[in-house]
């Protein structure tokens, strides 16, 4: 490495994505340690990234973060100069020291101090993990570093992409950080990343073994934890296993809500185990409070119309074909219901794409399709190379030399099977019937045993009748299966002679499965519930605020959470810092 005024000492780490040295800055002799991209052309995304580690830190004053020095041009990049205190990687310490409950409290301590001071200045790490952590060996000083995709946005929402290109380490990710869990990202991913990260510093071990990452995704987001009966360790006592399964609840709802609340918990088992020298269980979570203003993202009062979606599935994925309709007012819920079938169709390694028709825009045909496939090729572009040649030859089987007449309506197919030989030109019915013959056929590629396809159309009462004529060749062809058709419309935008209607009417003739939720407004007990929660308090109290609500939006979920924001944001609704009564350890 040649850096202006640096003179390297030593090579620390040589990654697949960095390189790490240790340095001395001649111009006044101070130890560093200096980070460097091993990509000589990187990327506008990795030079955005490296960036963020020196443009988030910096600023950043806490005895748990290290703060970098500065940030040097490097070649076609950075280098990123931070000061070398003589800290060593966790997994390295932890390996080489004689490991003990003790030990690890005292690191689970600071990390949780850690993360309350991120809070509290707005960032969300979003990549916390061992080998993201530092330790001093003689001073036991734990430090935070690698700050390159974290967030000062309050919540981020992660698209629907492969499992191979998504930010963070598929080992340590949220299920929410996987894009599949119809949840944004908050503050509360980084807790479920260090409930991974304790246990493995526990166990030795993660807690999902796995190195397919779909199915590491489903484990994050459907399968349970559970801790080893015997710890080659040390014994690891029932609450440090309660606080650990705690912070990976699956839903963030369920995890710690503050790092106060953990570190007081990890602080009285400390106490305990320091004084009597063992852990008796106690109730965790007594002091762990969210004093944010945050609306759960649980569905209230929609368990009965989520069943009747994921039944919908576990049918087309033994082989039937099926539309499902989702009706409902605007801001009723229906792409919040929709998303649900997210979880199974990970278990089943299936794909679900998505599309949009606009209402102004009701001249272009197949708008929402092409979106819905537009997506479904960037998802496979980012398979493994052998995964992708498959997938190029099951659609030139499919298409033959027409790849072109796709290729027409959706262009990015042409990055995956590459440029195609022109068509001949046919005209007005000629041409419909090629198109659509050839789409049912690329859509067969897809909706496979292996691969379920799951479509969601959304407004289906803008759809152009080309949109809707596929949709009634597809539900009366016999060969295709696998494959779920979801569409939501608003049914007080739709009368008897609507299009989407008369169409229907024709499916329906022809003997296809056609299955409909009608959603209706929240009822008040479902509204109050939703309301105790985002409240904090119990349903009793939350009474007269839900009927306020419930007057005011008739029960509709956005408008209600719509409003108790405008509340929020008016001042009318506000935490109560007033300290609770101490309470001592015992």
């Amino acid at each position: 490495m040649v850096l202006a005024n640096y003179q390297e000492t030593d090579r620390l780490y040589s990654g697949t994505r960095t390189l790490v040295y240790r340095a001395i800055r001649t111009t006044d002799s101070q130890p560093v340690i200096i980070k460097v991209l091993q990509n000589p052309h990187p990327s506008f995304n990795e030079l955005v990234q490296f960036r963020n580690q020196y443009a988030i830190a910096h600023h950043l004053e806490h005895p748990a973060i290290v703060q970098p020095l500065a940030l040097e041009r490097y070649g076609n990049g950075y280098a990123l100069v931070m000061p070398d205190e003589g800290a060593i990687s966790l997994p390295d310490y932890w390996q080489g020291e004689i490991r003990s409950l003790t030990a690890f409290l005292d690191i689970a301590i600071q990390l949780a101090q850690g993360l309350h001071y991120l809070s509290q200045q707005g960032i969300i790490h979003k990549d916390i993990k061992p080998a993201n952590i530092l330790i001093h060996p003689e001073t036991r000083q734990i430090k935070l570093i690698d700050f390159s995709i974290s967030s000062l946005l309050p919540k981020e929402q992660q698209q629907l992409i492969n499992p191979n290109i998504l930010e963070g380490t598929l080992a340590y990710i949220s299920p929410e950080q996987t894009g599949r869990m119809n949840r944004g990202i908050d503050y509360r991913t980084d807790f479920y990343s260090l409930g991974v990260s304790f246990f493995e510093i526990l166990t030795g071990n993660l807690p999902f073994e796995t190195h397919d990452p779909m199915e590491l995704v489903h484990c994050h987001m459907a399968q349970a934890v559970q801790f080893p009966a015997d710890s080659e360790r040390f014994a690891i006592s029932e609450a440090v296993q309660a606080i650990v399964l705690k912070l990976m609840a699956k839903n963030a709802e369920e995890r710690y809500q503050s790092a106060l609340g953990l570190q007081y918990d990890l602080e009285r088992c400390l106490q305990q185990w320091k004084t009597t020298g063992e852990i008796t269980p106690f109730q965790i979570g007594e002091r762990d409070i969210c004093d944010r203003f945050i609306i759960p993202e649980k569905l209230y009062g929609r368990e009965t119309e989520v069943k009747t979606l994921l039944e919908a599935f576990d049918r087309i994925s033994e082989g039937n074909t099926e539309i499902m309709l989702v009706a409902g007012f605007s801001g009723i819920g229906k792409t919040a219901i929709v998303n649900e079938v997210h979880k199974p169709i990970v278990r089943q390694r299936g794909y679900f794409i998505k599309g949009k028709f606009d209402q102004f825009n009701r001249e272009i045909p197949f708008s929402a399709w092409v979106q819905a496939f537009q997506n479904l090729m960037r998802q496979l572009l980012t398979e493994s190379p052998a995964q992708v040649q498959k997938w190029q030859v099951k659609i030139f089987e499919a298409l033959g030399e027409n790849g072109q007449v796709i290729i027409d309506v959706i262009p990015e197919l042409e990055h995956l099977i590459g440029k195609q030989k022109k068509v001949s030109e046919l005209e007005g019915t000629a041409a419909k019937n090629r198109f659509n013959l050839l789409f049912q056929n690329f859509i067969r590629v897809f909706a496979t045993k292996e691969h379920p396809l799951v479509i969601f159309l959304d407004d289906l009462q803008w759809a152009d009748s080309a949109s809707l004529k596929l949709i009634q060749l597809l539900m009366s062809e016999t060969d295709t299966r696998y494959l779920l058709l979801i569409g939501a419309y608003r049914d007080n935008e739709v009368f008897p002679v609507h299009p989407l209607m008369l169409t229907l009417d024709e499916i329906r003739k022809e003997s296809a499965t056609i299955n409909q939720i009608t959603l209706t407004p929240l009822d008040q007990l479902s509204l109050n519930h939703l309301i105790a929660d985002t409240m904090i308090c119990s349903p009793e109290r939350a009474i007269p605020l839900t009927e306020l609500v419930f007057a005011k939006t008739q029960g509709n979920p956005f408008f209600a959470t719509q409003f108790l924001k405008s509340l929020q944001v008016d001042g009318l609704i506000s935490f109560d810092f007033t300290p609770p009564t101490p309470v001592s350890y015992t």
